[in-house]
């Protein structure tokens, strides 16, 4: 097991797996990205399972993504040769305009030079490890199932001797060879020709989605990754967006900020999906609002915060005891309670995205029609639960309170709301929400801001100090020069900043005080900084984060204060949102300088 989250990831927009620098598979979930668990070494490495490669006398191995895909190449280099394992999940259009993108993982172990030696650890766990898993050998394939509890069954197949797969014994690598896990029994014969054709028409896919991904001057290939990792988080049967593939990593080790991420937040899809139309990948945005539109058929249905993939509304949090958990840090929860919680910010980060729909596409009456049902029942909401307390964008589970960002998100809501009758031609809508808007943000002004701390704080009359203010200006409430905004910037990197990340917040919550930097905030102060006109300081805190990424480009939820050690759930979206977003931002700046100092060449 690594000591920090150095995984990459692999997926099809169905499941996804962690693949560790080392080629072992520590996470992988199957059918869905919410099943059950066939390997969770990464929660537990005495019971969860995982699928390793063991090289003798090895000497180096490396790992990275075949140039702009999602195809992940560890190579080994021993004594006795030179092999590279291809780890990836078929996705690819068919004759018939449909995607493949079956339940299955491929490693393709492709031979470079000499004799290699390797083992294979095949260890399925299946149902979380909660029972035994017993595996045996049939005609073609290896089948891996439950002996008792929850029946499920997985099959491998391979043109590697079977018996050595399952025994860990030696094989000798002297030409390319596969092993193809299946949650599905296949009907066709599997061999090397065809596994080769699904490698190269998955790679085909990744670069031809690649392609396009809007081009960047400055920090193309750190866009680039990111922007392939959020595909990854999106789920292609119902269009929704995950948070992270995995549950229950810790923000801080050894402690109870463990939580399941394998779910929908309509404020993390909804930011997603903005920067991802921003990209250019517009289907992901027409595939979430869909999404939206089946989670609310009736005008009465209130909006959860959070929603299965599948848009299951119960989401039931229970705990895994069995498992010891990330680095021993329990509990292990599948599920998640906050699902039950109020947060007004959520509604106005989805009108934002609404009305970027509207702005740039050419949308079918039936579309603006369903649209406009779900803006209109969203003021309804907004007018009811603006002015009252609520769990906020960091979920505390505890009190309600009168939270600064969950008021100036209502806001944006009622604005955006008027932007949308307006394109639409709704007159007198824009004269009934107007006065609302006003209301909201005077209410704000009012109660917000604290003379004692000189700020915008964490919530009304009081003097705490949170790093989700700084998305004021961001999406338009405040102007980057209004006084009150600067001090504010300043206010929180004073407060919030150590050893330079970011605290989201530093009073205590339900369980104390954090420990850990919330890996969005640092960019958020980044982005604030260049908005006030700090921007040299921007620019290098912006490459000092970006050094705080895994081998691969990946972030995590948290990073460690003192050892940069990344923490929670991975990959995060949100990280990878704020990236991009921080990025476009500086490397905008940048071109404009690039401009300037061409002209001041020409006029000498």
């Amino acid at each position: 097991m690594e000591s920090n989250l150095n995984y990459g990831i692999i997926g099809n927009c169905q499941s996804a797996a962690l693949i560790a620098k080392d080629g072992s598979i520590d996470w992988f979930c199957l059918p869905r990205f919410d099943s059950p668990s066939v390997f969770a070494s990464l929660l537990d490495e005495n019971k969860g399972g995982n699928w390793a490669i063991e090289v003798e006398n090895l000497q180096t191995s490396t790992q990275y993504y075949d140039k702009n895909t999602c195809i992940l190449i560890t190579k080994y280099v021993s004594n006795s040769g030179v092999f590279e394992v291809h780890d990836f999940m078929p996705r690819y259009k068919t004759e018939d305009g449909s995607y493949y993108l079956p339940p299955d993982l491929i490693r393709y172990f492709k031979y470079v030079s000499g004799n290699p030696v390797f083992k294979v650890t095949y260890n399925p766990q299946l149902e979380y490890a909660q029972d035994e898993t017993q595996s045996e050998i049939h005609e073609d394939f290896i089948k891996s199932h439950t002996v008792k509890g929850e029946y499920e069954s997985i099959y491998v197949y391979s043109d590697m001797d079977l018996q050595s797969i399952l025994e860990r014994k030696r094989i000798v690598l002297t030409d390319d060879l596969f092993i193809l896990l299946s949650y599905n029994q296949k009907l066709l014969k599997q061999d090397i020709t065809r596994t080769y054709l699904k490698l190269q028409r998955t790679k085909a896919y990744w670069l031809t989605w690649s392609d396009k991904t809007a081009y960047y001057k400055k920090y193309n290939e750190q866009i680039q990754r990111s922007a392939l990792t959020l595909k990854l988080l999106s789920y292609e049967k119902t269009g929704a967006i995950l948070a992270a593939v995995t549950t229950s990593l810790p923000e801080t080790i050894g402690e109870v900020r463990n939580w399941d991420y394998r779910f929908c937040w309509i404020r993390d899809a909804s930011m997603v999906i903005k920067i991802m139309a921003k990209l250019g990948h517009l289907d992901m945005t027409k595939n979430y609002l869909n999404f939206i539109i089946n989670l609310l058929p009736d005008k009465g249905k209130k909006m959860q915060i959070m929603y299965g993939i599948n848009g299951e509304s119960l989401l039931t949090e229970t705990f895994l005891e069995h498992l010891s958990g990330y680095k021993d840090s329990k509990p292990v929860r599948i599920g998640n309670a906050a699902y039950i919680q109020k947060q007004n910010d959520t509604y106005g980060i989805l009108m934002d995205v609404i009305l970027q729909h509207f702005e740039i596409f050419s949308s079918t009456l039936a579309l603006s029609e369903d649209l406009w049902t779900i803006v209109r029942g969203i003021i309804r909401e907004v007018e009811e639960n603006w002015h009252l307390p609520d769990k906020g964008i960091w979920e505390i589970r505890t009190e309600d309170r009168h939270f600064t960002f969950s008021k100036v998100l209502c806001w944006v809501a009622v604005d955006r709301a008027i932007k949308v009758a307006q394109i639409l031609q709704r007159d007198s809508y824009v004269k009934l929400w107007t006065p609302l808007a006003e209301t909201i943000k005077e209410d704000i002004f009012k109660n917000a801001w604290s003379n004692q701390v000189n700020a915008f704080t964490q919530s009304y009359f009081s003097n705490e100090i949170d790093a989700s203010v700084l998305l004021m200006e961001s999406y338009g409430f405040i102007d980057a020069k209004d006084a009150r905004y600067v001090q504010t910037v300043d206010a929180i990197q004073k407060e919030l900043e150590h050893e330079g990340l970011l605290y989201r917040y530093k009073n205590n919550d339900d369980f104390g005080k954090p420990k850990s930097a919330f890996t969005i905030c640092s960019f958020w102060l980044i982005n604030a900084l260049y908005k006030i006109g700090r921007k040299k300081e921007a620019r290098q805190r912006f490459s000092v984060l970006l050094s705080y990424a895994n081998h691969l480009g990946l972030l995590s939820e948290d990073i460690d204060f003192e050892t940069k050690r990344l923490l929670g759930n991975f990959p995060q979206a949100y990280s990878h949102l704020a990236l991009i977003e921080t990025a476009i931002t500086l490397g905008e700046d940048e071109l404009e300088d690039d401009n300037i100092l061409l002209q001041q060449i020409h006029l000498r």
